[in-house]
């Protein structure tokens, strides 16, 4: 059948279109069909050339590698055998403020790689010329792409935990496997101060390990949004865009800073579709998980679920310890276990500041010549964490009222029905309550697994015993003074 607009028949090329949607959709499943041809539009048609707009140069590229056969097909079905197909390419505004159009044979699948009419930007950017690298200050050459990779930050330095076995699990297929597992985008996210980021380039390190020929990249959100704003400048998005494009590995650290960036998040989501498409592995961070995640465009963050989302949660207080062990070892120095623990007991919801809080206590020390003691820890960490805004935990409260009864903190925990250490373990209980925000239940669980009607008869016993024993009154204000410092 022919057809030509020229005779008057208002809107027939979305007619022509929808008659091959037709086709096409009972050929392609929903996700497919959905995804590579719902956003096309018909443009026009004039003496048998179909014009169809596309969302960008990835996107004509991917229809013609995966679908050109499906698009003759139906193009010379509705337009018989001198039916034609052109694309019309809209960059988004981001890479140019006017669309070009590929004029494309359907009957001459060789044309397609040779498009003859002129255009705004080189289809072979990349192929045919060195692509600046965004990394690299104009003046000064480098001819590989540097991974930007700290390698202090290694699987070996990370201390795995309950708090992040399911990351870290992860991380370390992905690491094995890039771009062919179902964790792709492996996308890790905490708050801050948890690990994410070493995580995230521990898989890079790792990679580049089992990998030597694989390209990774790890770059912070704030740096991959000043590049993209200085290639607009300059004039040389589509370079930009070409060199995340060769990337094997991306890590993007702190995904969320793209809030309300809609052109940086446009230009990354060409990206990331090119990179996933191509199996090739992402890795992004943010501080809370996609679902929660604001100012980000919908199309975005249903990609950002494709994959595994793991959270990193605050590490308990065998994982504090095993941390400081590590972090003390790597540096060549002993330190009293007490002291060690005093410091996992004190600092519970941010390994930086349990780092923080070490090498503080090392330079005090170094500084004045004194030794490292649990005095000296005493009088340091506890400005530091009056400084860092502690919050109270169980753990923290049993460590100082065992301190205090000079009593480990086992022995609470027992089952023993000494007297001592029945009152040791009535007092944890009235201050867990009174200090956090745990459940009886909780409270109970961490108090030697007693049930919740336990917790509250301690409560009442030790409120009794304030009103009543001058001596034991004496006891609660000093361990609620360590408690509070």
């Amino acid at each position: 059948m022919q057809y030509n607009e020229m005779e008057g028949i208002k809107e027939l090329h979305q007619e022509v279109w929808e008659n091959c949607l037709k086709v096409i959709r009972d050929n392609l499943n929903y996700q497919s069909f959905k995804t590579w041809f719902s956003p096309i539009k018909a443009i026009k048609l004039d003496n048998n050339i179909l014009t169809i707009q596309v969302p960008s140069q990835f996107f004509y590229e991917w229809l013609e590698e995966h679908y050109i056969t499906l698009l003759k097909k139906t193009i010379r079905n509705e337009l018989g055998p001198n039916g034609r197909l052109e694309y019309s390419i809209v960059m988004e505004g981001a890479y140019t403020s006017d669309p070009y159009t590929i004029k494309i044979p359907t009957s001459n699948r060789k044309a397609t790689t040779n498009p003859s009419v002129q255009m705004p930007i080189d289809l072979n950017a990349g192929k045919s010329k060195e692509i600046p690298n965004p990394f690299v200050i104009p003046g000064l050459k480098k001819i590989q792409v540097q991974s930007q990779l700290n390698e202090s930050y290694s699987f070996d330095n990370f201390i795995e935990g309950d708090c992040n076995r399911l990351a870290r699990s992860a991380g370390y297929a992905v690491a094995c496997n890039p771009g062919k597992t179902a964790f792709n985008p492996l996308f890790l996210y905490s708050p801050v101060g948890l690990g994410k980021t070493h995580l995230a380039q521990a898989i890079g390190l790792q990679v580049k390990n089992n990998f030597p020929e694989k390209t990774v990249l790890y770059v912070a959100t704030e740096q991959f949004t000043q590049q993209f704003i200085d290639s607009v400048r300059s004039n040389n998005q589509n370079d930009f865009v070409h060199f995340y494009q060769m990337i094997d590995v991306l890590i993007i650290d702190d995904i969320h800073f793209l809030s309300g960036k809609e052109k940086t998040q446009d230009v990354f989501f060409h990206i990331f579709n090119h990179l996933h498409q191509k199996g090739k592995q992402l890795i992004l961070t943010s501080d809370k998980a996609p679902v929660e995640l604001k100012g980000l465009e919908p199309r975005l963050l249903s990609r950002f679920k494709w994959g595994l989302a793991a959270d990193l949660q605050v590490p308990d207080l065998e994982t504090r310890i095993a941390i400081l062990k590590k972090r003390l070892y790597k540096d060549g120095i002993d330190m009293p276990y007490e002291v060690l623990e005093y410091l996992a007991y004190s600092i519970t919801t941010n390994v930086r500041e349990l780092e923080g809080a070490l090498i503080s206590l090392m330079a005090q020390s170094s500084l004045n010549k004194k030794a490292i003691t649990i005095d000296l820890a005493r009088q340091m960490i506890d400005k530091f964490v009056k400084n860092t805004a502690r919050e109270i935990s169980i753990d923290f409260i049993q460590k100082i009222v065992c301190d205090y009864f000079d009593i480990p903190v086992d022995a609470i925990n027992s089952k023993t029905r000494k007297r001592d250490i029945v009152q040791a373990r009535q007092l944890a209980m009235y201050y867990s309550k009174k200090h956090t925000k745990a459940s009886l239940a909780t409270i109970g669980l961490h108090c030697g697994n007693k049930d919740h009607a336990t917790v509250l008869h301690a409560c009442r016993t030790v409120n009794n015993l304030i009103e009543t024993d001058k001596q034991f009154r004496t006891y609660v204000e000093e361990i609620e003074k360590r408690i509070k410092f």
